[in-house]
């Protein structure tokens, strides 16, 4: 399975129609990210039952700014609607597989359960310095 490439216009519902995604943030002039490439489309051969996607920093700035990409090549993983992965730089093939193997295996709601907690814990903190 080829990459889809991700914009402004098509994320919000790339993200809600699938639960697995893999997102490449890149850019043309990026060394790290021409080098990071054809480990990433072979990864996609590889699972293609995953969605790999790849978001070109340059056209889609606004996409990349709302997700405070520094640094290319960022890899994000977004399952179920949250992102449970990102991290800068070029990985290597088995490190790429290590981490969608960890991704595969989260439990979701878990997952989601700790964001409940960490969430309602930082209200709680507002709450409690405000008084």
């Amino acid at each position: 399975m080829s990459t889809l490439e991700l914009t402004k216009e098509n994320f919000d519902q790339v993200v809600t129609d699938n639960d697995f995604i893999l997102i490449d943030f890149w850019a043309s002039w990026c060394g790290p990210c021409r080098q990071f490439a054809p480990v990433y489309e072979g990864a996609a051969e590889r699972h293609p039952d995953l969605v790999f996607a790849k978001v070109d920093t340059e056209a889609q700035q606004e996409l990349a700014a709302a997700f405070e990409i520094r640094s290319i090549p960022t890899l994000m993983i977004v399952r179920d609607n949250v992102a449970v992965f990102a991290q800068p730089g070029a990985l290597p093939e088995a490190a790429l597989e290590d981490v969608i193997g960890q991704a595969r295996a989260l439990d979701m709601d878990k997952v989601r359960k700790s964001i409940e907690e960490a969430q309602s814990g930082d209200a709680g903190a507002e709450t409690a310095t405000e008084a």
